[in-house]
């Protein structure tokens, strides 16, 4: 038993409430900026890959590209996104985080450190250390996450 007297969840309950802690405060964050999650997705993909076609931001989400235009339209409506045409080929747009999308996302990766870290606060470094190198030796053998 804890010191108020439950019996402790399983490990991999633990670890689903640190993960809905986390994801919680990231979807507050997002929210509080008039997001979705697949707005903010689509914003942080194209500030880290400028000039990206509409099929590469579909295969990124997992999505139709029929539904990725929708999005990249209510995007465009509020001056987050721009598609540009490819000079020379009239077909292809390549579409950009415009200033103001970009600024609107940047503060999300700071966001989610200062999550981490409130996550681990209970911790000394050496528990860290610890903690990293098992959850390392637990993820080693389990399918990787695609890269968005």
């Amino acid at each position: 038993m804890d010191a108020r007297g439950t019996t402790p969840a399983s490990s991999l309950d633990l670890m689903r409430w640190i993960v809905w802690a986390q994801r919680k405060t990231g979807e507050d964050w997002i929210r509080e900026r008039g997001l979705s999650h697949e707005q903010s997705a689509a914003l942080v993909y194209l500030v880290r890959n400028p000039g990206a076609i509409q099929r590469d931001i579909a295969r990124m989400s997992r999505t139709s590209a029929a539904s990725v235009s929708s999005l990249l339209q209510g995007l465009e409506r509020r001056g987050l996104v721009e598609r540009r045409t490819d000079p020379g080929n009239e077909r292809s747009k390549r579409v950009y985080a415009t200033p103001a999308g970009s600024e609107l996302i940047a503060g999300f990766d700071t966001a989610m450190t200062g999550v981490e870290e409130t996550i681990l606060a209970p911790l000394d470094e050496a528990e860290r250390a610890t903690l990293q190198a098992l959850l390392t030796k637990i993820a080693a053998d389990l399918p990787q996450p695609t890269p968005s």
